[in-house]
């Protein structure tokens, strides 16, 4: 069987690779970045299902149909029921998927605002989204080195045109790498993301959302609408563009408060029982409300600085969160409730009584803001983990229009032959309004459901063209089943990513005092578990950021590391990186 083309390597193109191989077909994977994983790896909250196992196990009464309503009252007058039954309807398959194939922990299931049910999956350790990404991008790796003739992937390989046939089918893609401009052919999904971070001259955001043009973003800059703009260029059809997603709590670095590109503060950290308090220390909206609607309270109540605080219960219970933001910087721990009167700049009373306040809604369930779900009362002899907060562009719900079958259509509602989209580029699944938790499900469901439809449309297009080829039919099937026609780039452009090649021997041994004046952006330097890197080279690569690394420059990042990232990731991606060890 011939090739199918992903276009993307974050979550959905992934999880549409993974599925193209349970259904027997070759690909092609082509990601413009050089780290793949796309924003994906930033999702912190978790992912959504009904009807998962880990819900069973937890005894939550949980349904699809309860999800789909859920889902249909977030997406307002935007509804496209067949999108959403499919999104929902697949959850609780897609979550099983990632724990039986990956052997990921899930086990963990909370409730995120606008959710009936708690139905938001994640374990214990991680990020939930940098796990399934990276989980899923290893396997893939690995098996472009054990079947490179059935997995291919080509990094920084920016896709410029698709590339149609005379009947007016998608029948592959024309990219650039490494300088050249190359062809490749077979059917495409486009798996290429959002626009949130589109600030380019050609800008949708800027086009459809002006008056957003100013906010800072929680996207990658790969996030520039590439799979929309190559679509609509062949004549597909592009819906709800307008929809823009502001988050309602993006992490302010109190060392860069004006930074465009933001850390997003987990909707999770509400989920467990964080509350939004403005700069008279007070509450101001249900916590657990849609995001826009807590965006609007937000620009509505306009007292700033607002503050997501945590009480111990909440800290505890999302444990790792809050160290980690605290290590870079981006929260603080007060070890008593005067300790964060006196960050408020407010008396003690006034905090005590938004406290007490809350408890009576705790006690009572008759909430002033609406709030329907709690975590408990809070004490004011407490430990607490506070950060300021700003809204962020965070999602785009436009993007290019799809049927249930993930087929792109055109501008009659027709489907474009060979052409397929999941994830964000995908337009319509979320409405109006996207639910916290279903950006990685829409990724996992509809990776799979256009795979599914690219390898049926795969499979009925290469038995016709042999069945039309008659006598010719053994020379024809011998081409198809090649991974690359005459007019296809050369073995040597397109072959599978190579191994990572072994990191070099130690060249020499730093003493800290050395790193430390590595400490530049042109010039970074870092230590993890006494191995000293020089990865300079490696920061437009890294998809948590340069910020990222940076915070760490000149200095032993152990720590953070390794609360971030299984040991081997640096021997597989960026092994030429090691530069020496550390002096004793």
């Amino acid at each position: 069987m011939s090739q199918v083309i992903v276009v993307g390597g974050g979550l959905a193109g992934l999880s549409a690779a993974h599925t193209l191989l349970e259904r027997g077909a070759n690909v092609l994977l082509l990601d413009k970045q050089g780290f793949m994983g796309g924003n994906s790896t930033k999702a912190t909250s978790g992912i959504n299902g009904a009807g998962t196992d880990s819900q069973r196990n937890l005894n939550i009464p949980d349904t699809a149909q309860i999800f789909f309503e859920d889902t249909k009252k977030s997406a307002r007058d935007l509804a496209r029921d067949d999108l959403i039954r499919v999104l929902t309807g697949r959850s609780g398959d897609a979550v099983n998927w990632l724990q039986d194939k990956f052997n990921l922990d899930l086990s963990k299931v909370s409730r995120l605002g606008g959710h009936s049910q708690p139905r938001t999956h994640r374990g214990d350790a991680q990020f939930p989204g940098m796990v399934m990404t990276y989980a899923q991008l290893e396997r893939l790796e690995d098996l472009s080195v054990s079947i490179p003739e059935r997995v291919r992937i080509i990094k920084k390989a920016r896709v410029t045109k698709l590339v149609k046939d005379d009947n007016g089918a998608v029948s592959g893609v024309e990219y650039t790498h490494g300088g050249k401009t190359e062809i490749a052919y077979g059917p495409v999904i486009l798996a290429t993301g959002g626009y949130a971070a589109d600030f380019t001259e050609d800008s949708l955001l800027k086009k459809y959302r002006p008056e957003y043009w100013d906010l800072p973003t929680t996207n990658g800059e790969h996030c520039t609408g590439d799979g929309q703009k190559l679509a609509i260029a062949a004549g597909a059809s592009a819906v709800d563009l307008e929809k823009v997603q502001v988050h309602p709590t993006g992490l302010v670095d109190p060392k860069e408060p004006d930074a465009k590109v933001k850390f997003l503060a987990a909707e999770a950290l509400r989920g467990v029982g964080g509350l939004l308090l403005d700069n008279t220390g007070k509450r101001f909206v249900d916590e657990l409300q849609h995001r826009d609607y807590v965006t609007g309270k937000i620009w509505e109540n306009k007292k700033y600085p607002i503050r997501l605080v945590l009480n111990g219960n909440a800290s505890k219970e999302i444990e790792w969160h809050c160290k980690h933001y605290v290590g870079r910087g981006l929260m603080k721990r007060f070890e008593s409730g005067d300790a964060l009167a006196k960050e408020f700049g407010l008396p003690a009373d006034v905090l005590r009584k938004t406290f007490d306040d809350y408890n009576q809604s705790v006690r009572t369930k008759k909430d002033p803001f609406g709030k329907k779900f709690f975590q408990g009362e809070w004490k004011f002899d407490d430990f607490f983990n506070v950060a300021i907060m700003t809204p962020v562009l965070h999602y785009t719900m436009g993007g290019l229009e799809i049927d249930q079958e993930s087929r792109v259509l055109d501008k009659s509602g027709k489907p474009i032959p060979g052409l397929f989209a999941a994830g964000e580029v995908a337009g319509g699944v979320h409405g109006a309004n996207r639910l916290g938790g279903s950006s990685l499900l829409g990724c996992v469901v509809f990776g799979r459901v256009s795979a599914d439809s690219a390898a049926a449309y795969q499979l009925q297009t290469t038995s016709a063209a042999i069945q039309k080829a008659g006598g010719r039919l053994s020379a024809l099937a011998g081409q198809l089943s090649s991974t690359s026609s005459p007019s296809s780039p050369s073995p040597s452009t397109t072959s599978a990513a190579p191994a990572a090649p072994a990191a070099p021997s130690a060249s020499g041994q730093y003493t800290l005092a050395e790193v430390a004046k590595h400490n530049k952006k042109d010039d970074v330097w870092v230590v993890v578990d006494g191995q000293v890197l020089d990865v300079t080279s490696f920061l437009p690569d890294h998809p948590g950021g340069e910020k990222a690394i940076l915070l760490y420059a000149g200095r032993d990042a152990t720590e953070e590391f390794n609360m971030l990232h299984d040991p081997k990731v640096i021997p597989r991606y960026a092994p030429d990186s090691v530069i020496g060890k550390v002096k004793a």
